[in-house]
């Protein structure tokens, strides 16, 4: 960049930096004037150029390609420091397909994940985005489809259990502000009015009002399909088969002038979407129950815990740990099975992700090792207690680290950083943070300028902690040190 006359400006008589002298220094102030707007709109006209023309093969010569979606339990999330999601594995299938790296940007709403698209910020959208008319006047429709539609989410009751709409008459719904709340309204007045619906103000999301069924603190909720069917994963007594809405189609999403992505991303989807590995991706989220089977203490009398408590009682002296803390995380993780290899493929006695495994020098293939499991979380609980030194109390600090074992430290930041913005103390779990991972599955909660690693489902980090403590107590009253 070209500056001129910078040295003692006087404000009153520069423009752009430069310093105007009589009559000949106005003309030049001119010309150049005239030359930065002229460089200005050739600069605009050749971006507009480049968004218009690049496609696939302007993708392919970069090697990246980036998707826009929406921090989601069923579209891209962060879960054990792994990025993870439905629609992030099928988009980084069909990356990987053109071989292309796959990089994600998030946006706040649909909305702007459409804005980001047209603005060139992204070169697809990887999110079941609905197809609208208005819609097409300047995206391409493609790649992965779907067909979303809103349901009753009600907990199994044999003969009880609701299944025509016309049965929700005299029945008491609670749901969320918005499309849910108004489709309940629009339903009760097409059944000539009956249904008692509540409209839950607090800060919980539909994923609380889901887990509330399951629990029967209320007795029915709504949520579109993906969500409903991914949520009874994690609550095996729900029954989420009654629509209550037509059915919305939609898909992902390109501009108007990618017709190569767009084509390759419909070639992609038709070869695939009846494929083992979609339908091994279908089964993880939205299948496969995310419990594990819980068996009681193998034997009081001996005074043993598991099959493994010798190498508990090794390893915990590294950390200066009760044994019986490290017991109760392996029943908490993996239930004292060394072959079970959970949902999101954490692998082991103490479940850890082949990532965590490999960065904690666990060889390849023996990450079900029970000694090589239980010395790598040991390595990996030191490594994490020492990111959150500033917990000074000893005691408060196991809470954190057993948070951050489940979730990952980046949620945990994240809900420490919302405790303080919000008036709490961020150094202490009860009640304090641990009501922040909670709210961490609350848009309004995750998309706060202090969050950082987006959407998580905090209920199953929530548990964990008050389950593995409640756990580690009954151990110390039982068993003997």
């Amino acid at each position: 960049m070209l500056i001129i006359g910078m040295a003692g400006i006087n404000p009153s008589n520069d423009t752009f930096g430069i310093r105007v002298r009589g009559s000949g220094g106005v003309i030049a102030l001119l010309l150049f004037a005239f030359a930065y707007l002229l460089l200005s709109g050739c600069h605009d006209n050749r971006e507009k150029g480049r968004k218009s023309s690049y496609d696939l093969t302007q993708m392919k010569d970069s090697g990246e390609l980036t998707a826009l979606t929406l921090y989601g339990s069923t579209s891209y999330f962060i879960y054990r420091g792994q990025n993870m999601g439905f629609q992030y594995e099928l988009g980084e299938r069909f990356a990987e397909s053109l071989g292309l790296k796959l990089r994600v940007e998030t946006a706040a709403n649909m909305q702007e994940l459409t804005r980001k698209l047209l603005t060139g910020e992204g070169d697809f959208i990887a999110y079941g985005l609905p197809i609208t008319k208005e819609g097409k006047d300047s995206l391409l429709y493609c790649g992965e489809k779907m067909i979303t539609f809103q349901v009753i989410v009600q907990r199994k009751n044999g003969g009880k259990t609701l299944k025509d709409v016309t049965e929700l008459i005299g029945k008491e719904v609670y749901v969320k502000p918005g499309k849910h709340y108004d489709r309940l309204l629009n339903l009760n007045e097409e059944l000539g009015g009956g249904i008692t619906i509540h409209a839950v103000n607090d800060s919980s999301t539909v994923e609380d009002l889901i887990a509330k069924v399951a629990q029967g603190k209320i007795p029915y909720t709504v949520a579109d399909n993906d969500l409903a069917r991914l949520n009874s994963t994690y609550y095996t007594n729900l029954n989420v088969d009654l629509a209550i809405s037509l059915e919305q189609p939609s898909s992902w999403a390109v501009r108007k002038e990618c017709t190569e992505l767009a084509a390759a991303a419909d070639k992609w989807y038709k070869e695939n979407v009846t494929s083992p590995t979609y339908a091994a991706s279908v089964k993880r989220y939205f299948e496969d129950s995310k419990l594990i089977s819980r068996s009681s203490i193998l034997s009081i009398e001996e005074g043993r815990i598991s099959y493994y408590d010798d190498l508990f009682k090794k390893y915990a002296k590294a950390i200066d740990w009760d044994w019986r803390l490290l017991a109760s995380i392996a029943y908490a993780e993996s239930n004292f099975d060394t072959t079970v290899v959970s949902w999101s493929g954490a692998k082991g006695l103490m479940q850890l992700m082949p990532s965590t495994a490999r960065a904690m020098g666990v060889p390849s293939g023996k990450e079900q090792d029970p000694e090589e499991s239980v010395k790598a979380a040991v390595k990996y609980i030191a490594a994490i207690g020492k990111s959150l030194q500033m917990i000074k109390d000893k005691q408060e600090r196991v809470n954190f680290v057993l948070a951050a074992y489940n979730s990952g430290l980046g949620h945990i930041y994240d809900a420490m950083a919302l405790t303080e913005k919000y008036g709490k103390d961020k150094l202490l779990w009860e009640d304090n943070v641990e009501e922040f991972i909670l709210l961490k599955s609350d848009e309004k909660y995750f998309t706060d300028p202090v969050c950082k690693n987006g959407y998580f489902h905090g209920i199953e980090t929530y548990n964990f902690v008050r389950d593995v403590m409640a756990r580690f107590d009954y151990y110390k009253q039982v068993i003997k040190e």
